[in-house]
Order: structure tokens, then sequence, then C-alpha cells
């Protein structure tokens, strides 16, 4: 927080050192003769004392410049002081990750005639959610898991399959005691035509998968299904929830060169200290698909707006408030004079080094300004690789995303400017990681503030420390309807507490 105008500091001095001082100046004027008054008058009117003065005082200039006080004692402390609390850690509460299956659930089916087929879509951080329901659904219909296969993305064409992304052999390995899962179809079902199913309603609960699915299955050998957001009820069996933390957390690992580079960029962001990871969703999908505007310029708002006129489709948000009302109720991205704000009112120091992932912004990287030039130490993937690092992933967005997960992953601090697929798997990731800060921006109730000119700097600052002290990343319990990737606790973590409850 900004110190006040009329705050005072002081540097404490001895009291005696002080009172002698001020005897032996006392004492030393009564020791004055004429004859010491004399010389020093011949010594003021000497040349040479007054260019040896100049060259004294320059040097002990020079000299306390080095010295930690030779600035603002009050200032210099402020700033470490903050600095310190933004890069401390949330206490986890001792919290560590607990998956107990029942003796039941480990038991893998070696049933060889029922296949379930899935066809994901989206995004990289989509396409993983989907991936983790597809194990469970096929956990709940005892079928085999046929690997995921990836639909070409619209949007960026991209055309990577499941081992382009992630480790093939280690996901495999990992859940072989809980899915079979296999690489194709094998020859006595190749022919089998199967049963595409597209009505699975929201949120459903095991019992109506098993309703629906298991007599096509048995009686077809294959089901195919597409397009499962949300179709996976957030609420499951204890068994299946751990699953869910099991193939998020630990099956699905990326593809070996992802993975290398990703923690290359890690290690270079990390080379000089920690850092801060941001994902700016301010790309110009995200702006009219969401309802809400940069705020650039009256010209790029219009841009957005035909854009929404002209494809109504996109717009995921509700529509029928008006762009004010959403961003006051916190459905909008932050900007990025919103997340500097944010970031200072919290603490960052002006030196962080900063890890920005995301697409390029709406408008270019000139609209990022206010961040770099409140924080100069600004990278992305691109100003981290060295040449030719990026060339065989800069094609692929699904790449490009993965790398961009693992350096917030691995950040010290993290925080997202919008919610979406992957500032919620990063969070349940660095939860079940041992809770490491995540800072998740208060939008509804802080954006007043931001719009109130009235309040002094310093004012602005405790307000939102005050918003944020519990969105920092502590332990913190799933509700109903939740999802346990994003709140792995109490379903896939547990204390010393919890253990001792359910003995």
């Amino acid at each position: 927080m900004g110190l006040s105008k009329n705050h005072q500091c002081y540097i404490a001095v001895p009291s005696h050192i002080v009172n002698s001082h001020l005897q032996n100046m006392l004492s030393s004027e009564k020791k004055i003769t004429p004859s010491l008054s004399r010389k020093f008058k011949l010594l003021l009117t000497n040349p040479r004392f007054w260019i040896f003065l100049v060259f004294l005082f320059g040097f002990v200039g020079l000299w306390l410049d080095f010295l930690p006080f030779s600035q603002n004692p009050c200032s210099i402390s402020r700033e470490l002081f903050t600095a310190s609390e933004f890069w401390k850690q949330p206490d986890g509460l001792g919290y560590r990750p607990c998956l107990n299956f029942s003796e039941t659930s480990r038991e893998i089916l070696k049933d060889k005639t029922r296949y379930l087929m899935v066809v994901v879509s989206g995004g990289m951080n989509q396409q993983r959610n989907q991936i983790v329901d597809a194990v469970v659904i096929a956990r709940i219909l005892e079928a085999a898991l046929v690997v995921p296969i990836f639909q070409v993305n619209p949007i960026w064409a991209d055309e990577s399959e499941f081992s382009d992304i992630f480790n093939l052999d280690h996901f495999k390995n990992v859940l072989g005691n809980d899915v079979r899962i296999v690489s194709s179809l094998p020859s006595t079902h190749v022919m089998t035509r199967p049963v595409e199913e597209k009505r699975t309603p929201l949120h459903s609960s095991p019992q109506w998968i098993r309703s629906h699915y298991t007599r096509k299955l048995r009686r077809d050998g294959v089901l195919l299904l597409r397009g499962l957001d949300s179709r996976l009820s957030k609420d499951l069996p204890s068994d299946l929830q751990k699953l869910r933390c099991k193939v998020a957390f630990h099956a699905l690992r990326f593809n070996p060169s992802i993975l290398e580079l990703g923690n290359k960029l890690t290690e270079r962001m990390r080379s000089k200290g920690p850092f801060l990871a941001l994902h700016l969703r301010m790309e110009k999908d995200v702006w009219v698909r969401t309802g809400c505007l940069p705020g650039l310029s009256h010209e790029y708002d219009e841009m957005i707006n035909n854009e929404r006129k002209r494809r109504p489709d996109l717009l995921t948000s509700r529509s029928n408030i008006t762009y004010h009302e959403r961003k006051l109720a916190g459905l909008c991205p932050l900007n990025a004079l919103e997340v500097t704000r944010l970031i200072k009112a919290l603490g960052a120091p002006k030196g962080a080094r900063i890890y920005w992932a995301g697409g390029t912004p709406f408008g270019g990287k000139e609209t990022l300004q206010p961040l770099t030039k409140e924080f100069p130490h600004f990278y992305n993937k691109e100003d981290l690789a060295l040449p030719g690092e990026l060339e065989t992933f800069s094609k692929k967005a699904s790449l490009m995303a993965a790398i961009d997960y693992i350096v917030c992953e691995n950040s010290d601090v993290f925080m997202p400017s919008h919610g979406g697929n992957m500032g919620h798997a990063i969070q349940g990731h660095r939860a079940y990681a041992g809770h490491k800060k995540t800072i998740t921006p208060n939008k509804r109730q802080m954006l007043p503030h931001f719009l109130n000119s009235s309040l002094s700097e310093s004012e602005f600052n405790k307000i939102i420390l005050d918003l944020h002290k519990d969105s920092l990343g502590q332990p913190e319990l799933r509700k109903r309807g939740r999802d346990v990737t994003k709140y792995p606790v109490p379903e896939c973590m547990c204390n010393s507490t919890t253990i001792h409850s359910s003995m």
C-alpha cells in the first residue's frame, strides 16, 4: 500500500550519542583561541582548500549512493515488505494428494467386447476436460476406451492428435488398473458400425449413463459419443471423483518435447528469482463471445459490436443484459490497465518478472502498454524461446497452449484475467500441487472501486487487498456442482484431520 503524504520516517540514533555530540560541540566553542580563529580565516581564503572540499564532498556522495540507507529508508522497507508478501505462499493446511480407491473400484474389468469411442472438440484445455470425463464414462460403462479422437478445430485449423499433445504411453500406464485403453478398435470390431449417441443431457448421473447406454453397448459392441462438455455430472461417487483427479493430475502428461520446452522456459523465467504468470484473455473472439468491449477506443468497440451483430451465434454470455451490466457483474475479462492496477494493489513489485500466456490481444501488443510500462520485465514464450525452438509448435494452437500451461502451472504466482477452461484447470492443478499461490480476481466487488476516481492510491490498495485476502489459492472445499479438478478438496486431497475423521 502507498504511504500517505503526511507519513514521516526517522532513523533511530541512541540518545547518549546525540547528547555526547552536542556536549562536545558546546564545550569546543569555549576552547577556540584567537590564534586558531585567525588561522581558520586564512584557510577560508585559500582557493586550494575549496578545491579539496569540493572533491571530498563529491567522493563522499558517490560512496553514499551504494549504501542501503542512501535513499528514503521508509520507502525501501515498505517496498521490500510488499514484495515479500506478494511472493508469500498460502497456508495449505497440510492438504496433500490422497487418492485412496476402494478395492472394488481398483479392479480393472477384462471385458473385451465393449468399446467406447469419443470425439473431443474445442481448444486444448476444453479437450482435456472431455478426456477426463471420457475415462470416467468408460469406467461407468465397464468398457474399454479407444484413444480419444480430436476434431479439427474450425477456428485455429489445428489437426493435432492425442499423441501430439499428450504422452500416450504414460496415459495408458497410469490408468492401467482403472480403465483398459486401446489405441484402436480390434479386428473383431473394425467393421462394426458404432452407435452414435447425440442426446446426452447436461450433467448426467452415472445411473442415467448406465440405463441409456449399457444395453446398446452390449448389443452393438461400440458406442460413439461427441461433445462431452458438461455432459457428465460434477457430483459423482467418491471413487469416480478420485478417478477424475487421477486422469487430470497424473495421467494427462504432455508430450515429452512439449514438456521439455515448457520446463526450459520456466527455468529461464525463474533464473533471476520468482515470477508471476498472467493468463490474459484479450483476443478478439473472447470480446465477441463474452458480449464485452475492450475499451481501447470507439473504433475498436464498434468493430466488436459489428462482429457480434454479424455472428450472433458466437455470443455465449447472457444476451439480455447490457455491456455495462456485464462488466459490473464480473462477466468480462480484465483489460491491461485493470490487470496493472490489480497486481500493483496486491503488492507486485515494479521489478517483478511476468510471463503472459494467451493469444495476441485484440488491437495488437500495443494494448499491453499499461502493463509493460509499469512492469518492464514482461515476457511471453516468443520472447523467451531461442531461435528455432518454437518452429515445430508455432502453427498448432493446442501445442502452444500446452507450453503456456506448463509455465503457468509452475510459476510462483498465477492469475487469470478471466475464467475459462485454462484458468480453471491450472487453479486445480496448483491446488493439487500444494496450494501454490493463485490469485482469483474478485471482479464483481472490485470493479466499482476501479471506477471511483475519488479514492487515493493508498485507500484503493487497502480495499483491493481486503477483497482478495481469501482469494489467493488457499484450500477451498468443493461445493456441489463444482468441478473436482478445479476444487480437489476434500475428495482428492486430505490432511491429518480428514484422515482421522474418515478412520
